[in-house]
């Protein structure tokens, strides 16, 4: 199946990895620390699907509002293989996309991209288009609060990138690194942890981001 951007580029999925996306006051940055409990994720679930387990647990216990965007498409190219089946064979995103997830909660509005990779000591910044750098540069400015649940999948280990880190590397790229170094993500960003119920409990982290917003 094909997918072409507004402007009629295809889009590349092997580019984009992680597609199916503020310093801590406190001493320490590990949002669970009890090590010896560690809950390891679902090898075969993805990151998006973890947080969409995450999600309506907060929404079913009443926590926050927190949804996927829909991806607005236009299909031109259907294939009918069998009456009771339609393949997509091409189709056209009918606007640039913003950032993965959006919603409310405790009377903030939420705006967030999941990312994942398999790089293990960086991030890098190929990972995020301008115009989702932009969107939440502008949320922010709204006093939304904006940032990126990364997952570095080798190593099965999640943080919370706080926007403005990203904001920091994006606006340096041209001139230094084109990644944010893992161990910037470590000492400024929050550790996630696996649970249960949520699978990744990434409000605790939003609570830090809040507090020192």
């Amino acid at each position: 199946m094909v997918f072409h951007y507004p402007n009629g580029r295809a889009y590349d999925y092997h580019k984009n990895e992680n597609h199916p996306s503020l310093v801590n006051k406190v001493n320490h940055r590990s949002i669970n620390h009890n090590r010896s409990k560690t809950i390891y994720g679902n090898r075969g679930m993805s990151l998006e699907e973890e947080i969409n387990e995450s999600n309506q647990y907060y929404l079913s216990q009443g926590i926050a509002v927190i949804h996927k965007k829909p991806i607005p498409i236009q299909i031109v190219s259907v294939d009918y293989p069998k009456r009771s089946a339609a393949v997509i064979k091409e189709a056209y995103f009918k606007q640039a996309s913003t950032t993965d997830y959006n919603g409310v909660y405790k009377g903030k509005y939420l705006d967030f991209e999941a990312k994942e990779t398999t790089n293990i000591s960086s991030f890098p910044l190929r990972n995020f288009h301008a115009h989702q750098v932009e969107h939440m540069r502008a949320c922010q400015k709204q006093g939304g609060i904006c940032f990126t649940i990364v997952k570095f999948t080798k190593t099965d280990e999640l943080f919370i990138l706080p926007a403005d880190l990203l904001f920091k590397y994006w606006d340096e790229q041209d001139k230094s690194r084109k990644s944010i170094p893992k161990s910037e993500i470590e000492q400024l960003g929050y550790k996630l942890n696996y649970s249960i119920s949520p699978r990744i409990p990434f409000l605790k982290g939003v609570d830090l981001l809040i507090a020192n917003s």
